[in-house]
């Protein structure tokens, strides 16, 4: 009986020898498993020459020191299951040693009892290695569909990170474009301006033009005045000088005012909000748009009735921004009843109004037209972006979007329309005072 002991350490070192044998630990412990193969069969061997009671105890103790060994080693971590189920066996030959000891008698009486239990332990053994080799080939097959699962991974995170590169790569584009569409509605805002800005500059320049000719007539007045000794007279002349050349400053500085403020229609917004009068600035867009059309079509002709508030107060915002807003409002108004005077004729007076006032903690700027009107299926898309009612190459559809993302999202402030088909429509801007 005592050969199970051997057989299972013999057993037990051939296993390892085959758990390790495509393992790149193998080098590191094929000289010992070579080693321990031949003691165990040597030791074995030798042991048949011992009384049966040491056959057991040698046998079990070479097993239990055996196990003991491997079980320290974190390399076989794996086999512990399998190591774990040679206990039995080392318990059986201990218990056989010390009844063929103490009790021989015993032992000897009910020797098959021993002999069978010492099978029974081998043969579990054998049981746990089965049950072992199961959950081994189940752990190869989970460490397999780990790794495969692992390279899908890896897969799938280099094909969303190449994926996430190329959305990068298209917002940067469509930021880009953006960027060039809101640029080209500005521009195309200030193309709208040129007439305007070519009228309104014109008016302070004929006025320099002219005060600058009459004081160089009274220039030469006061020289004839001064040679005769006419103090009196050339004082007087002077004083009309003087008169005229604050008139030449004066329609000077209007002139540098128009050129600043489309300057500022121009650049890019800083964004920085300012105390600004926005009666001054309404006014400003307002002619410049209604003169900017009309160096377009000459036969257009509209009144344009102002209400401003006098007593608003400057409120904080950008004005280049709510310059670009009102000016949209105004060439939208101008453009409504020009189509509806091609339409009617002369029976129709094109009309376009614009009224200030001040709402609680809001100014309001009201502009109405009587122009064609905003047919209701469309109300609610004249705000999104590229939609247009204009006949292409007349319109970018972004004038309006943008309105709404100056006065709503920047300012913090409201656009709402009032309008009825065919007789009017009125946008009214609220910005936080």
């Amino acid at each position: 009986m005592f050969v199970f002991y051997f057989l299972a350490a013999f057993l037990l070192v051939n296993r390892l020898k085959k758990s390790l044998r495509f393992s790149l630990l193998y080098p590191k412990w094929r000289s010992l498993i070579t080693v321990a193969t031949w003691s165990v069969i040597a030791l074995c061997i030798l042991t048949f020459s011992l009384d049966d009671g040491f056959q057991h105890l040698v046998g079990a103790a070479i097993l239990f020191g055996l196990l003991f060994y491997i079980n320290r080693e974190p390399d076989f971590q794996s086999q512990r299951p399998y190591l774990i189920a040679n206990v039995p066996l080392i318990v059986m030959g201990l218990i056989n040693s010390i009844a063929l000891f103490v009790v021989s008698d015993f032992y000897e009486k009910y020797d098959n009892y021993f002999s069978w239990a010492t099978v029974v332990a081998f043969a579990w053994i054998f049981g746990k290695w089965a049950t072992s080799k199961k959950q081994e080939e189940e752990l190869r097959i989970s460490t397999e569909r780990r790794a495969e699962l692992e390279i899908l991974v890896q897969e799938r995170t280099t094909e969303l990170s190449k994926q996430k590169e190329e959305l990068q790569e298209i917002v940067k584009e469509l930021k880009s474009t953006q960027n060039q569409l809101i640029q080209s509605e500005k521009m195309a805002s200030l193309g709208e301006l040129t007439a305007g800005i070519a009228h309104e500059i014109q008016n302070p320049l004929n006025f320099v033009n002219n005060f600058s000719e009459v004081s160089m007539e009274l220039v030469d007045e006061m020289e004839e005045e001064l040679n005769k000794g006419d103090k009196a007279e050339a004082i007087a002349i002077a004083t009309d000088i003087k008169q005229n050349l604050e008139k030449i400053r004066h329609h000077g500085q209007r002139a540098d005012g128009i050129v600043k403020g489309m300057l500022q229609h121009s650049r890019a917004s800083s964004g920085q909000k300012e105390p600004t009068d926005i009666n001054v600035l309404a006014d400003e867009y307002l002619r410049l748009a209604y003169h900017g059309l009309r160096a377009k079509d000459k036969s257009f002709n509209a009144d344009l009735v102002t209400h401003f508030d006098t007593a608003i107060p400057k409120a904080n915002m950008v004005p280049q921004d709510v310059g670009r807003v009102l000016l949209n409002l105004f060439t939208n108004a101008f453009y409504a009843v020009q189509q509806k005077h091609k339409k009617l004729g002369a029976e129709f007076k094109p009309a376009v109004e614009v009224t200030t006032s001040t709402e609680k903690k809001f100014i309001t700027v009201k502009v109405k037209d009587n122009g064609t009107g905003i047919p209701e299926s469309i109300k609610d898309k004249i705000m999104q972006p590229f939609f247009t009612t204009k006949p292409t190459g007349e319109g970018t559809g972004l004038g309006l979007s943008m309105s709404y993302d100056i006065v709503v999202k920047a300012h913090g402030g409201s656009i709402d329309i009032n309008t009825k088909e065919g007789e009017y429509t009125e946008f009214v801007v609220k910005i936080p005072a």
